[in-house]
């Protein structure tokens, strides 16, 4: 069996090859432009970019694009990821905007195949919730993860993605987890190389995701990744807001 360690406030992902904790690198972001344009209610920390022991880190520059603020992300066969945690309860979740811009899209990947699931970006919410729920398998990985990074897994993740190919508004399972799962919010790429706006309603796509109500919001992460697809891409976000 292996282990490969994902996002949030302990997320993590199955493999098969060993065990790998995401650690926190210096805060490159924390006091940017960007950073301050953000506004995640209720942050136990700053944005901070996050390295993978075994992956190659994408470079994170805060910039001015195409009359925004932005993160600029560079990720040459790499995975880039900034994070923060926040604590939001279930009953004062309401909408998140966020903004990207993606000039290209990563030839051949694709998010239905474990070893194709690239996309250049994705905005990613962890949520806490019952874990009596989980099962004795996913249960399992949380204590690991404990006992490892001192940080339980996150009970569920929602990722709104672009994908080259799914239908927009379709939903889908990670290969690796159940519970990771991706809102196609852009496809294809009629919508490239300009400014795409998004205001999702939390708590209804993540009841739509997974059926039930969302616990709380304690992660809010931006990632994009090229290293399955052994690619080279830059993108830009935009400041990220929770109302």
């Amino acid at each position: 069996m292996r282990l490969a360690w994902y996002l949030g406030l302990g997320a993590v992902v199955v493999g098969l090859t060993g065990c790998a904790a995401w650690r926190p690198s210096a805060p490159t972001v924390a006091d940017s432009s960007w950073a301050q344009a953000s506004q995640v209610p209720r942050a136990t920390g700053p944005w901070r970019v996050h390295a993978m022991p075994g992956k190659t880190p994408g470079t994170v520059t805060p910039v001015w694009f195409e009359g925004r603020e932005a993160l600029s992300v560079h990720v040459p066969v790499a995975l880039s990821l900034v994070r923060q945690p926040t604590r939001v309860p279930p009953e004062a979740l309401r909408s998140v905007r966020f903004s990207w811009w993606v000039p290209q899209l990563i030839e051949g990947a694709d998010l239905t195949d474990r070893d194709q699931a690239d996309t250049p970006v994705r905005l990613v919410l962890a949520f806490d919730g019952d874990r009596s729920r989980l099962s004795a398998k996913q249960q399992m990985m949380s204590e690991l993860s404990r006992s490892l990074t001192g940080e339980e897994l996150p009970y569920a993740m929602l990722m709104y993605v672009w994908s080259n190919q799914a239908p927009l508004e379709s939903i889908i399972h990670s290969r690796r987890t159940d519970r990771i799962r991706k809102l196609v919010v852009d496809s294809g790429s009629t919508q490239l190389g300009r400014w795409r706006d998004h205001w999702r309603d939390i708590r209804a796509d993540f009841e739509r995701a997974y059926g039930e109500p969302p616990g709380a919001l304690i992660g809010v992460g931006v990632m994009s990744d090229t290293d399955n697809t052994q690619t080279d891409h830059r993108v830009w976000y935009g400041p990220v807001r929770l109302d």
